[in-house]
């Protein structure tokens, strides 16, 4: 209760005048009691100063005119208890006149410069709360990264600190017929936002906002403002540093893969007109042109797949399906001796499966062709289960394994790893990313485990709900 009555020493809410009015009383009592104690021990006049700490406390706590009152109280009960003659408020000695004059200009002094130091405190007492909301004003915009939900917190900040009803603050200027606007601008002059507060404010407390308040926020939104501008530039040349950066890796590859069927379908044509060709040269140059022209349409054609993922315009069309016919499809996709080595086991109990079939069919083929690539000729085996609520494809080679430091990259579009001893198979560099970016875009994922010299297992989970877990074969 008591802490209730007096907020701090030096507050910005005064306690209740009610109370004052008894502290001053009791003050005033108890000074008059301890005057006899002490009149033994110094002359009746010079013990008026104990009056003082009385009209100290007063002036402090309710300020100059109750402390004035409390210091002409202090007069009368020294003047009708102590100066002789007691019991009347008469002066016998001129010379207690003058002491008691004494005694109330310096108690109304007393009032006035404790007044003046509460005044002081209470001053200072606002301009530490100001800085303190400024503070947490720029905590609030400066170091979100949403600046409309730091908007928002920083509005709940000021209605919290400042007791109003109800405050917002808008980006750019909003007039609210229900609502008193004050322009947030910037040092040109350019209105950035609005603060917006309760119509039915005091028009000190909108003119107080208006002076202390508002020039602080405005330097707030217009650097966080600058910094959403700074950092969508610095999105912006990161996007356009990753695409420059895949320019140059497409004319890169394209420079090579292109060029190498491109020489070699020339090349093969030119020597087709010569006539001095026998049937069987003929034809070999015949099977050299099918198979550049084929690989020179597969390049072009994954080329096309990922220019379609990396733009976001690889969108699914999911249909029912068994995995099992994609993977056989997959499987038989592959040239010559890499589809008969593909062992394939899917477990009974595995569900049918919505998803788009030709994205998938492209991602595993994609994985196949790898994984055949760096077998070595031993076969590849592909085990299909069913796991919970997803469906898992894992796909294992005997091949030499991946390094770890290769792991993390295998997935980049247009990188190659570690050669295989199978001189032969000409990657681009993009089954991988092309992988990924289907199965992704279908709601799976994939991961690779792998260690030097025990092979490698690229692992694919593909969601299943509910339902198409009580569709099994």
């Amino acid at each position: 209760m008591v802490r209730s009555l007096f907020p701090r020493p030096l507050g910005l809410e005064r306690p209740p005048v009610w109370l004052g009015a008894v502290v001053a009383v009791v003050a005033v009592a108890l000074a008059t009691g301890a005057i006899y104690a002490l009149k033994t021990v110094a002359p009746v006049v010079s013990l008026s100063v104990v009056y003082l700490p009385a009209v100290l406390l007063v002036s402090v706590y309710w300020g100059f005119l109750l402390g004035l009152t409390t210091s002409l109280l202090s007069a009368a009960a020294f003047n009708f208890f102590h100066i002789p003659p007691t019991g009347r408020f008469t002066i016998a000695d001129s010379r207690n006149w003058v002491a008691l004059t004494a005694f109330v200009l310096v108690a109304a002094v007393v009032s006035a410069v404790a007044e003046l130091a509460r005044s002081r405190a209470v001053e200072a007492e606002r301009r530490r709360g100001e800085a303190d909301l400024a503070a947490g004003l720029a905590r609030e915009l400066l170091a979100g990264e949403d600046t409309g939900a730091a908007l928002r917190a920083t509005a709940r900040r000021v209605s919290e600190a400042l007791a109003i009803p109800s405050a917002a603050i808008e980006l750019g200027e909003i007039q609210d017929p229900g609502r008193t606007s004050l322009p947030l601008r910037s040092g040109d002059g350019t209105q950035l936002a609005t603060l917006l507060v309760s119509h039915d404010l005091p028009p000190d407390t909108v003119e107080h906002l208006r002076v202390h308040l508002v020039p602080a926020l405005q330097a707030l939104v217009a650097i966080a403002l600058h910094r959403d501008a700074v950092q969508a530039e610095a999105v912006e040349t990161a996007a356009l540093r990753r695409s420059d950066d895949l320019k140059t890796s497409l004319l890169r590859s394209v420079s090579h893969d292109l060029r190498s069927p491109v020489t070699a379908i020339v090349t093969a044509g030119h020597a087709l007109s010569a006539q001095s060709l026998s049937p069987e040269d003929r034809r070999e140059l015949v099977r050299a042109v099918v198979e550049e022209g084929g690989r020179l349409s597969n390049l072009i054609d994954k080329l096309l797949d990922l220019s379609r993922l990396q733009a976001g315009r690889a969108v699914s069309q999911p249909d029912w399906f068994s995995i099992e016919d994609v993977l056989l499809a997959a499987r038989d996709s592959l040239p010559g001796p890499a589809g008969a080595g593909v062992r394939l086991s899917v477990d009974p109990d595995v569900p049918v499966l919505r998803a788009d079939a030709a994205q998938l069919h492209q991602a595993f083929v994609n994985l196949l062709e790898n994984a055949w690539r760096y077998s070595n000729g031993l076969p590849v085996a592909v085990r299909v289960r069913s796991a919970g609520r997803h469906m898992v494809v894992r796909i294992v080679d005997q091949g030499p394994g991946i390094p770890p430091v290769e792991q993390e990259r295998i997935f980049e579009p247009f990188y190659r790893g570690t050669p295989a001893r199978n001189g032969d198979w000409k990657g681009s560099g993009l089954g991988l990313a092309i992988a990924k970016g289907f199965i992704e875009a279908n709601g799976g994922t994939i991961s690779v485990d792998s260690l030097p010299g025990q092979g490698t297992s690229f692992v694919v989970e593909l969601p299943v709900s509910q339902r198409e877990q009580a569709r099994v074969l």
